[in-house]
């Protein structure tokens, strides 16, 4: 059965916008934001490339424009022409926003570079459900003063397989809009099945939040609650309910993305924000986390995933995260206080020290999707 896919365009007309949709300069805000957007260095690709490019698109719907989504078609139309064969890192590309970008162009070289690169991620080898983000998974000596055990320096030296909680916003959605655009269903099929071993392997059962990253031969995974790595298993989760809602297992998915909400609501700082470790002070805010956050949380509420009780809640903690981070934006549109590429530690400590500052894909994207989602 052929699903029509939704397209990647703002969510409005709910009660749950009606105070950002009355700020007159949200529209300027969202133009500089994607402006900012396209003046940075990308990959092709890299890690935080997927929200970034969602943003843009966004954006040119959001602000009427073809600017930002000509972007991306000249971006996927230069890499499709020129990359050669399929490469590793090639599991972070903007897959989703690929997908969105033929049914928008209706370009056939855009939809046969994103089935090519499907077939290749579905070559890569599974550590149970899931496929591997790397074969050799890149562990840091970790910040801060923090000194590891015989056993994780062990793992350092000679890094096991792992998979990753940013590839949950990778090869899940990816898939779901792989099933839209070709009408196949097994696409849809593996995009469930992806998703619910990242729920099984990473999603704390106590708590609802994710563990950053599991390797191959260790029983348990590791770090619990980075903040923005929470943002790239929300989106992901949701955008594959709603891509996807009528597949027998939605429900399932529909339950870890309320179950991470509710924890997120819990560990949110009064400024709005979230720390780098959510819930940990002493690892101080990291502004990312808010922009995932105050899109997410509002586009569970409109697909239903977030209701009753806490609906109110949720929709009050979004609109501080959105206070939050139009109030960390400089009249350049540049997101202060983002983190670095995080890389990965066996340390908690790692994540607390991460340095900040950085205008970067995986801070300015969910900014502009936040922006766009409030026109």
């Amino acid at each position: 059965m052929r699903r029509k896919a939704a397209p990647p365009l703002p969510r409005s007309g709910s009660r749950y916008f009606a105070v950002n949709k009355n700020d007159a300069n949200n529209a300027e805000r969202l133009r500089v934001v994607a402006d900012s957007l396209v003046t940075l260095p990308y990959e092709a690709w890299h890690f935080g490339d997927s929200v970034a490019f969602e943003g843009m698109l966004a954006a040119s719907a959001a602000l009427g424009t073809e600017k930002y989504t000509s972007f991306v078609h000249g971006f996927v139309r230069g890499w499709a022409a020129t990359h050669g064969e399929h490469v590793p890192l090639d599991c972070t590309a903007a897959g989703a926003a690929m997908c969105h970008l033929y049914e928008l162009t209706g370009d056939t070289a855009v939809l046969d570079s994103a089935t090519a690169l499907g077939d290749y991620l579905l070559s890569r080898r599974r550590l149970g459900k899931v496929f591997t983000t790397w074969e050799a998974s890149p562990l840091r000596q970790p910040y801060g003063d923090e000194h590891l055990t015989a056993e994780e320096g062990d793992l350092l030296a000679a890094p096991p397989a792992g998979f990753f909680v940013d590839c949950l916003h990778f090869d899940p959605p990816f898939f779901a809009h792989l099933a839209t655009i070709t009408g196949d269903d097994s696409w849809a099929d593996e995009a469930i099945t992806q998703a619910l071993g990242y729920i099984d392997g990473l999603q704390d059962t106590q708590t609802g939040l994710f563990h950053h990253f599991a390797l191959e031969g260790q029983p348990n995974p590791y770090v619990l609650g980075w903040g923005r790595g929470q943002g790239w298993a929300l989106l992901g989760l949701l955008d594959v309910a709603e891509t996807l809602p009528e597949h027998p297992s939605s429900e399932k998915i529909r339950d870890a993305a309320r179950r991470l909400i509710i924890a997120m609501l819990g560990t949110q700082r009064a400024d709005g924000h979230w720390d780098a470790v959510v819930g940990d002070a002493t690892s101080n805010l990291e502004s990312s986390t808010a922009a995932f956050m105050a899109y997410g949380f509002r586009q569970a509420l409109e697909l239903g995933v977030i209701t009753g009780e806490h609906a109110e809640q949720v929709a009050a903690s979004a609109t501080r995260a959105y206070d939050a981070v139009v109030k960390s934006l400089d009249e350049n549109g540049r997101l202060a206080e983002v983190s670095a590429a995080v890389w990965a530690s066996t340390q908690l400590n790692h994540y607390r020290h991460v340095p900040r500052g950085f205008t970067v894909p995986w801070g300015q994207g969910p900014v502009a999707l936040m922006l766009a989602q409030a026109l």
